[in-house]
C-alpha cells in the first residue's frame, strides 16, 4: 500500500471510530434522561430516594447528545474531505490537520482534569452526606457521568494521538 492509500485508511479508521464512539455516546445521553425521567415519575420508594440523581444525568446527558451527535453528523463529511484533500494537497491537509488536532489533544487535557474533578466531588460529597439525602443521589449521579466521560476520553484521546503519530510519519 502506497502512503496516500495508508493514510486514507488511517483518515477513514479515525473518523469511523469517532462515529462509532458517538452513537454509545448519544446512547448513554439518551438512557440518562431516560432514566431521569423514570425516576421522577416512578412510585417507587428507590426512584424517590434517587431522584436527585436526575440533576447530573440531565445535565451531562444533554453534553452527551449533544457533543455525540455533532461528532456523528460531521464524520461522514471528514472522511470524505480529509481522504480527497491528503491526494489533492497533502501538505496543506498535514499542516492543517495538525493544526487542529494539537487543539483537539489540549482540549482532552481540560476534559480529563474537569471529569477527574467532578468524579472527585461526587465521591467526597458520598462521604460527606447522609445516604438518604438528595445530595447523596445527586453525587451517585455524577459519580456515574463523570467516570463515563473520563473513559470515553481516554479511548478518544488514545485515538487522536495514534491518528497524529501517524499524520506525523505521513509523507506525501
Amino acid at each position: 500500500m502506497n502512503p496516500l492509500e495508508q493514510m486514507q485508511q488511517e483518515i477513514t479508521s479515525y473518523f469511523l471510530a469517532e462515529k462509532y464512539e458517538s452513537v454509545i455516546f448519544v446512547s448513554i445521553g439518551a438512557l440518562a434522561l431516560a432514566t431521569s425521567a423514570w425516576l421522577w415519575l416512578s412510585s417507587a420508594n428507590f426512584a424517590a430516594t434517587f431522584k436527585a440523581m436526575s440533576y447530573p444525568l440531565v445535565a451531562v446527558g444533554l453534553i452527551q447528545i449533544v457533543v455525540g451527535g455533532s461528532v456523528l453528523l460531521r464524520s461522514d463529511i471528514q472522511i470524505a474531505t480529509f481522504t480527497k484533500q491528503v491526494v489533492s494537497a497533502p501538505q496543506t491537509y498535514k499542516a492543517d490537520e495538525m493544526r487542529r488536532m494539537e487543539t483537539v489533544n489540549k482540549n482532552f487535557t481540560l476534559y480529563k482534569w474537569v471529569e477527574i474533578a467532578l468524579l472527585l466531588c461526587g465521591i467526597i460529597i458520598t462521604f460527606a452526606v447522609s445516604r438518604n439525602s438528595a445530595w447523596y443521589a445527586a453525587a451517585i449521579g455524577l459519580i456515574l457521568q463523570s467516570s463515563l466521560m473520563l473513559v470515553a476520553d481516554l479511548f478518544a484521546e488514545h485515538r487522536a494521538y495514534h491518528y497524529v503519530d501517524c499524520i506525523n510519519r505521513f509523507v506525501s
